[in-house]
């Protein structure tokens, strides 16, 4: 595929059409926020992916990193996006537009193709440019990226409570489907017993009768081992049809055999097997199901705001203290700035930071080396907290809607810029209110 073709400002005019920087506030501040992103320097690492080559060239590298960095500041999913391009002339502005338009000059899918393009390596361009804007227009200082506070959240997947009965009766009705499609004669689907047995499950757990839950229960594994047994035995020697079925009967044995306290993966969901068990201590959520993101912010609030500094998906779900050798590469790499100081909560104890922070990382309840100054610096530990919170309801981490592994981590770290650009708007709207009041407290002349 060949390079896109860049959208660079002509100054062109229009006999019948109007300029956007005409018929809107200039003084706005998504206006002020799209004139101070260095477009070139995202083209770079965006651009990479492309090759000179024959085809029809892709979009324009602003337009889709505009459309992300929209998506996760106002926590838009792709629809209500493209419904409120096509209205938003601020919107179009910032995505490079010169006229405005009436029609949607993208499909939708179009951001799905790009994301999936896009690395977790490219996509931090987004994360580093919220910064370096923060740093040119006085919202934060360099210094202030020298200490940091780390901590660990979940990003729950867009997947259903699981229970092993619904993930039995799950598994069953994607086989019976999958069969019907390859024109297989099924002895028994179990479409109209299965689902009575699950209702009877629900009900009967719900009433605490184990007893008649459990042999609900029973009854939806036998539906299912009847089903694979039937499946297996009329594919066999069939190599086009047990490389269709193979995933679908891997997943069915899998639930089937899955114990409540098994060691090793567990399958939690079917369409999202990268789907992880973790439990957080929260006594409204006890386990949430998702992938584990590492968040980094500043120590010291800055006239901005408490910028994020670092976002980044764990799979795998490591022990806290052992993603600091993942985490503090890759964050100094993002950060381009020599860290002084990391804190971090007590999960963090035993930590296998490499050698060059070892002692730079400081947890809650630790001893040795705290001195008053870093025993004060202590207390606002917890000032990420409220950062977290933020990027999960506003910002599109509290639930992904993206799929796979590569899903979360193209999830995470727009979300992290989506809320840095959120602070921005808000202080480009601030400096904009004290221009106005400074203009307003001017002594008026007195006529004669």
């Amino acid at each position: 595929m060949s390079r896109p073709r860049e959208k660079r400002e002509t100054g062109e005019q229009d006999l019948f059409r109007a300029r956007l920087d005409q018929i809107i506030n200039m003084r706005h501040e998504l206006v002020r926020l799209a004139q101070a992103i260095d477009w070139p320097v995202l083209e770079a690492p965006f651009g990479a992916v492309y090759s000179d080559g024959p085809g029809m060239p892709p979009l324009p590298t602003r337009w889709m990193a505009g459309l992300a960095i929209l998506k996760h500041t106002f926590d838009l999913s792709d629809e209500e996006l493209c419904a409120r391009w096509v209205e938003n002339p601020y919107f179009q502005y910032l995505c490079g537009e010169e006229f405005f338009r009436h029609d949607l000059p993208f499909d939708r899918s179009s951001m799905t193709r790009w994301r999936q393009r896009m690395g977790e390596e490219r996509i931090t361009a987004l994360l580093q440019e919220s910064l370096a804007v923060a740093v040119k227009t006085g919202a934060m200082k360099p210094a202030d990226t020298r200490r940091v506070i780390v901590d660990t959240t979940v990003q729950p997947k867009n997947v259903m409570f699981p229970t092993d009965a619904k993930l039995i009766h799950r598994a069953r009705e994607r086989l019976v489907r999958l069969a019907r499609q390859a024109g297989l004669d099924l002895r028994q689907t179990y479409v109209r017993v299965g689902k009575l047995a699950l209702i009877k499950h629900q009900r009967y757990t719900h009433a605490k009768q184990f007893k008649r839950a459990n042999k609900a229960l029973r009854k939806l594994k036998t539906y299912l081992g009847r089903t694979v047994r039937d499946i297996a035995r009329q594919i066999a020697g069939e190599e086009e049809l047990e490389a269709t079925f193979r995933w679908p009967l891997y997943q069915a044995s899998a639930v089937l055999e899955q114990r409540q306290r098994q060691r090793g993966r567990k399958i939690y969901s079917l369409h999202a097997h990268e789907v992880e068990c973790i439990g957080k201590g929260k006594a409204h959520a006890p386990y949430e199901f998702g992938v584990k993101v590492s968040v980094t912010t500043t120590l010291k609030r800055s006239k901005g705001g408490q910028f994020v500094l670092h976002a980044m998906a764990l799979p795998g779900n490591p022990y806290d203290g052992h993603t600091l050798e993942t985490v503090i590469p890759a964050m100094g790499k993002t950060i381009g700035n020599q860290i002084e100081r990391i804190l971090a909560d007590a999960g963090y104890r035993g930590h296998n930071a490499p050698l060059t922070h070892k002692f730079k990382v400081f947890t809650a309840g630790q001893k040795r080396r705290v001195t008053p100054a870093i025993k004060h610096q202590m207390r606002r530990r917890s000032a990420i907290e409220p950062v977290i919170g933020h990027i999960k309801t506003e910002h599109r981490i509290g639930r992904n809607y993206l799929a796979g592994e590569h899903g979360d981590a193209v999830n995470a770290i727009p979300a992290a810029a989506g809320y840095n650009f959120s602070l921005l708007l808000n202080w480009f709207r601030r400096l904009l209110w004290l221009l106005i009041a400074a203009l307003n407290c001017q002594t008026k002349p007195v006529a004669a």
